[in-house]
């Protein structure tokens, strides 16, 4: 892995060798066109299923914003998202262009070792891979990914998934009938949830829209939204269905506090052209000084097409 920007060191010769310089992985590792919306910095193989990642949190994100005076637990379920597909290109050998269909995510966040300071949060990640599958080839079919996120030697964060991989000829035909990327067919966007009842400031964020019903929500897709959106895509990112349920646990709790865990299972695409409704109700009551938890589910034609478990830190007066 790279040395720290500004560690030169001395040559055999005693000169002063210049510093290694600190940069991102290739964005095409990472499935991201924007090379801002890229976390990782480095990576490298310690043993034959563990892997170190080095990662970069801004201090300020045009999306990921601090909450609560922390780094948005969602970046690091970014961060865990673009790590299985890092590993995946670059350890593993599948080849740009095929997709990577994430089944499960989750996150968990320590507040103290997540909290915005001076300078950007630098990284270092633990990855651990099991569940390995491959095809007869020997090419990886799909795995598991195990990380634990430390800064300053801390625990900042903990969590993992699992995905499978999709060959380019295969998608075409799970995805046979439906508008290519680059010309889906979406619906005129519906009036967005107020953004402070979601846990927002601006419009643009709000992934929700009202349905006059308690716990019930659509959810708003707005494919011109930079981050969320960061390419063309045939169906629904899982980031907006977290930032989904994020906004529903929010709304459920009349509050907008630091999310401590997220838990997540994507059932099916979701489609860019049919109305989603988002449904969520508490699972634990409300008890001061005590975290809250609230399960969502997604639904398109009566299906459920993903679940989530989001549970809030508590209230603080």
């Amino acid at each position: 892995m790279n040395t720290p920007a500004g560690a030169g060191g001395p040559a055999g010769n005693g000169e002063v060798l210049p510093p290694t310089l600190t940069t991102t992985v290739p964005k095409e590792f990472v499935h991201r066109a924007s090379v801002a919306e890229v976390l990782l910095t480095d990576w490298a193989r310690v043993e034959e299923s563990r892997f170190k990642v080095a990662a970069q949190w801004p201090r300020g994100h045009s999306f990921f914003t601090a909450v609560d005076g922390c780094h948005d637990p969602l970046i690091a379920a970014e961060t865990i998202r673009q790590t299985g597909i890092l590993l995946a290109h670059a350890e593993f050998g599948v080849p740009l262009g095929h997709h990577l269909l994430v089944e499960d995510l989750d996150v968990q966040v320590t507040p103290a070792h997540v909290r915005v300071g001076l300078v950007p949060a630098t990284l270092d990640i633990d990855v651990r891979c099991s569940q390995i599958r491959r095809r007869r080839n020997g090419a990886l079919n799909g795995c598991r990914i195990t990380v634990e996120i430390y800064r300053e030697g801390r625990p900042a964060a903990t969590g993992g998934g699992s995905f499978t991989v999709i060959a380019p000829a295969v998608y075409q035909r799970l995805r046979a009938g439906r508008p290519p990327s680059n010309r889906p067919r979406i619906p005129a966007q519906s009036a967005p949830q107020p953004p402070h009842s979601v846990g927002r400031t601006a419009p643009m964020d709000v992934v929700l829209s009202p349905t006059g019903r308690p716990g019930r929500w659509h959810l708003r897709a707005d494919t011109r939204h930079p981050v969320l959106f960061d390419h063309p895509v045939d169906h629904v990112p899982g980031m907006v269905l977290l930032e989904a349920a994020r906004q529903a646990t929010a709304a459920t709790l009349a509050r907008a506090c630091l999310p401590l865990a997220l838990t997540s299972r994507f059932l099916r695409y979701v489609e860019l052209d049919t109305p989603c409704t988002i449904e969520a109700h508490r699972t634990t009551p409300p008890h001061p000084g005590h975290p809250e938890s609230v399960q969502i589910t997604a639904l398109q034609t009566g299906t459920p097409v993903f679940h989530s478990t989001v549970t809030m830190a508590p209230h603080t007066p």
